[in-house]
């Protein structure tokens, strides 16, 4: 039976677990009559540097399903040299945002498409096809979006927050600058629409996910999904997997457990994925009026990211 899923992913969370759908379904995750997977991907992280827009999340999903990315940081492309960052450096350019020589070309690639006129769906179905990608790479619009943090000290770019400043500050609110404006991108609706099975990655809620999801129409093609509508848990045992989303559902004034991610996607989602280690939060979460699956969510290596995509291709 063809399965066609669409996947809400933005950051290390989601980059894996499209990887799992991409080693769990055939051809890669091609996208075809058979099915396949589409990842709709947060651009709110987007940022320029040194001249060129970087989209951070679209390139993590990119790299990892490329079979590139860098393993021990999350990001970037693995046995990276850094020789462009040095000599910017010396030559008096602020370097806190780190970017390799050959995550440079990408940069150099994107931008120059974009002053062409070309749109970034269209660059980025070009880039990830470069580099051996089946699945289909669609970022939620081609349109400016950006996430900007407030902290004690005042708002901040997201990359400032996240990158210059070590993601230290308390996080009292998040706004989505441009995403009143958005419109989705070419094949956004028509993949939330088609979707047999449509799963919210274990990506930070505020930060990764919300940029999806406020970008009109989006939220509400979700809501009216045919598809079984799945959320995987970012938090494990009451700590996020990776990034600050424990942190900011602490400062936001939310329960920091998985049952307070599934009070975020209660009426959102149908099933919520949790881990094995909070299987006592089944009953509270089944409370708010979602069914949900246990299991192990740890996505330690390609064994693990296809395991967990097995178990919600069983879901579908």
């Amino acid at each position: 039976m063809s399965t066609r899923i669409t996947l809400l992913a933005g950051g290390v969370g989601g980059a894996r677990l499209a990887h799992g759908f991409a080693l769990a379904l055939p051809d890669g995750g091609s996208v075809g009559p058979d099915g396949g997977l589409t990842a709709v991907v947060n651009v709110g992280d987007d940022t320029e540097r040194h001249g060129l827009l970087v989209s951070p999340d679209l390139d993590t999903v990119m790299y990892t399903l490329a079979g590139l990315n860098d393993e021990t940081r999350g990001w970037g492309l693995t046995d990276e040299t850094y020789t462009t960052l040095d000599q910017l450096a010396r030559l008096g350019e602020d370097t806190w945002f780190t970017l390799g020589d050959r995550d440079l070309a990408t940069h150099v690639v994107r931008t120059a498409a974009l002053r062409e006129g070309q749109p970034l769906s269209a660059v980025t179905t070009r880039l990830a096809t470069a580099l051996g990608v089946r699945a289909r790479l669609l970022p939620v619009t081609d349109d400016r979006l950006r996430t900007l943090v407030d902290t004690p000290s005042g708002r901040v770019a997201f990359q400032e927050y996240f990158v210059r400043r070590h993601h230290a500050d308390a996080v009292l609110g998040v706004e989505l600058d441009g995403a009143s404006a958005a419109r989705p991108g070419p094949g956004v609706l028509d993949a939330l629409a088609s979707a047999d099975l449509l799963v919210v990655a274990p990506s930070n809620p505020f930060l990764s996910v919300e940029p999806v999801l406020a970008v009109p129409g989006v939220r509400d093609a979700v809501l009216a999904s045919r598809a079984r509508r799945v959320a995987v848990s970012p938090i494990v045992g009451g700590q996020a997997i990776k990034g600050p989303a424990a942190q900011i559902l602490e400062t936001l004034g939310h329960e920091v457990s998985a049952l307070g991610v599934a009070r975020l996607y209660a009426g959102l989602v149908d099933v919520m994925v949790v881990d094995d280690v909070d299987a006592a939060l089944a009953a509270p979460i089944r409370d708010l009026g979602l069914e949900v699956l246990v299991t192990d969510t740890i996505m330690g290596g390609p064994a693990g990211r296809e395991r967990l995509a097995r178990d919600l291709l069983a879901l579908g």
